[in-house]
């Protein structure tokens, strides 16, 4: 309390000190109240900001690259496919299309040999089975008695440190989605607070909201640190209400696909111990116990880009992973490599590849029968 709060008055020849007008004193119950109104207040804000945020994705929308961390948007996104498809196509950059733009994406071309509009891309730029599996379980629970294309980029077990496996330190992709205490991951060096923040956040609907504005209105960063970096600019006016509408679209590549062959030498980890394809079969798993029906997409992977021990050792990954599929009863396809102009790097294919991959998919007979047939019956998973 400030002194020009405090008054000095004599009573009973010794000095006192009473409140001056401009002093509010509240009682316990009174704060209570406060507390409650305010926690009201603050817990409807999330609500009640949808109804002025516009959300209408058009045709072949993708999350934009600028927006990949803004899990709640996704969560938004997720509600409004789940209301329109028949079947979401999930998975990392090769589902959402890196090297093209939105309308020669995989979910595209899958459209184009349906005849309609049955697929929604819900890939997100940047993510690996261990962030994806977070996604889904956190931010994905719309998803729910559905057909999903499930992707596995092998490229997320072509060495140790892509599969999370080294003890030294290692900044990758959405933190803040992986397992924060078990499994572990050895090269995650986040410290408890920051854990338990990260933990927090996927629960407490005010937290991702404000993570929402700072990243789709004010560049990721807090309104204090976005007035610092434009001083001359009104916050007020950096929201727009209309969140990701814009999607800054990646060229399509075609006139340079990949030019390494043959001279790439991939660690590949052993499926048993890789932690990628754990959490992929989590995520199996759990999106099944929703109740979808989920077809597993393994690649395609630039297989012209590995030497002969690098493709022996990845023949053999595949075999095991396919193994496990067929034990679990999930369906399943492991495309033939693409034509290798059809690439334009180790994993990512071209527009071409893209429409090969789509005639590939509606030409195999296990995806026909998963995810255009009738029969909606989930498999049972074992360990």
């Amino acid at each position: 309390m400030a002194k020009s709060d405090m008054v000095t008055v004599e009573k009973g020849g010794r000095a006192a000190v009473a409140f001056g007008s401009n002093c509010v004193r509240l009682s316990v119950g009174e704060w209570i109240v406060v507390v409650a109104v305010s926690s009201v207040i603050l817990s409807l804000a999330p609500v009640l900001w949808q109804r002025f945020e516009k959300f209408s994705p058009g045709a072949d929308y993708r999350l934009p690259y600028e927006l990949s961390s803004d899990y709640r948007l996704y969560e938004r996104y997720c509600r409004w496919a789940c209301r329109r498809y028949e079947t979401l196509v999930v998975g990392d950059s090769v589902i959402w299309g890196h090297y093209v733009s939105r309308d020669n994406t995989l979910s595209h071309y899958l459209n184009d040999n349906a005849g309609s509009r049955r697929f929604a891309n819900l890939g997100v730029d940047g993510i690996h089975p261990a962030a994806l599996e977070g996604l889904l379980r956190y931010y994905g629970k719309d998803i729910s008695n559905k057909n999903v294309i499930l992707h596995l980029n092998p490229l997320w077990m072509s060495s140790r440190k892509h599969d999370l496996q080294i003890e030294k330190e290692h900044h990758f992709n959405h933190p803040k989605l992986v397992a924060q205490f078990t499994p572990r991951i050895p090269c995650y060096k986040a410290s408890y607070s920051e854990r338990i923040s990260a933990v927090v956040r996927r629960y407490i609907p005010l937290l991702s909201w404000t993570s929402h504005l700072n990243i789709t209105y004010f560049e990721g960063m807090d309104v204090p640190a976005w007035t610092l970096r434009h001083p001359y600019r009104n916050p007020l006016k950096a929201v727009t209400f209309r969140p990701g509408t814009v999607d800054h679209e990646r060229t399509d590549d075609t006139a340079r696909p990949a030019k390494v062959a043959g001279v790439t030498g991939f660690q590949w980890v052993e499926p048993e111990t890789s932690l990628q394809w754990a959490a992929l079969r989590r995520s199996i798993r759990l999106l099944s116990k929703r109740g979808n029906r989920v077809f597993v997409l393994v690649g395609p992977f630039n297989e012209y880009m590995l030497d002969a021990e690098s493709m022996e050792k990845y023949r053999a990954m595949k075999n095991e992973i396919e193994a496990w599929l067929r034990q679990n009863n999930v369906d399943y396809y492991l495309p033939p490599a693409l034509p290798a102009e059809f690439y334009r790097d180790a994993s990512h294919p071209l527009s071409r590849g893209y429409a090969a991959l789509a005639e590939q998919l509606f030409a195999d007979d296990s995806f026909r029968r998963c995810i255009l047939g009738s029969d909606r019956d989930s498999a049972s998973l074992s360990e």
